[in-house]
């Protein structure tokens, strides 16, 4: 699977249309209940609202959207196709529209609840989380320095270092280096180290 992104956090908008108040709420989620909760408290905190429309995103899991009574296609819909463009999931959205007295036409009301998501989805903050390895490496000594000094170039981060008899070292590399690590790896310990995989996850690695 390719990378994703995810929210690092909470993220808010304001946007005002000919009078109509669209506040966008982005949160990151880990399943669907979650989402619910979310939306459920959206709902209770602005039951004044005309609309609180909704949409999440799970990993592997359901994506689901609600218009709230605007008219079929003008909300929910719109604002799942943000995260979706963007390649955005565990993230729940609501977008609540205080009605401003004037209609805004089927095009006005998309592009106010997409412009709703989009300026809470940046304040959110995504990040991109990729697929990455865990690998294991027992190094002598002697080999640690040079070991050490090659790491910064594959952009892995180190979990754990234990100085016992010898190292025995954890890092976490990006699937897409491991075999160019690997190669230079073997070349420069003539094969004495060998890295174990010890787990497979998705994780962010900055580059």
């Amino acid at each position: 699977m390719d990378s994703y992104r995810i929210p690092t956090g909470n993220g808010a908008s304001e946007y005002v249309e000919k009078r109509s108040r669209f506040l966008g709420l982005v949160q990151p989620v880990r399943s669907e209940d979650e989402a619910r909760e979310i939306i459920a408290a959206c709902k209770k905190q602005y039951h004044d609202a005309r609309h609180n429309c909704w949409c999440y995103l799970i990993q592997d899991g359901p994506v689901r959207y609600s218009d709230d009574g605007e008219p079929q296609g003008t909300a929910g819909q719109p604002m799942l196709n943000v995260f979706q463009r963007q390649e955005i999931t565990n993230v729940c959205c609501v977008v609540t529209r205080y009605f401003g007295g004037t209609l805004l036409g089927a095009g006005g009301l998309v592009r106010a609840y997409t412009e709703g998501a989009a300026i809470a989805v940046r304040a959110a903050r995504p990040r991109v989380m990729s697929p990455c390895t865990v690998l294991q490496m027992d190094i002598d000594y002697g080999q640690y320095g040079k070991i050490t000094y090659i790491l910064p170039k594959y952009y892995t981060v180190t979990l754990e270092s234990d100085f016992g008899a010898a190292v025995r070292m954890q890092i976490l590399i990006k699937d897409k280096y491991i075999e160019a690590f690997r190669k230079e790896l073997t070349e420069l310990t003539s094969a004495t180290v060998v890295p174990y995989e010890l787990e497979h996850r998705f994780d962010e690695i900055p580059e």
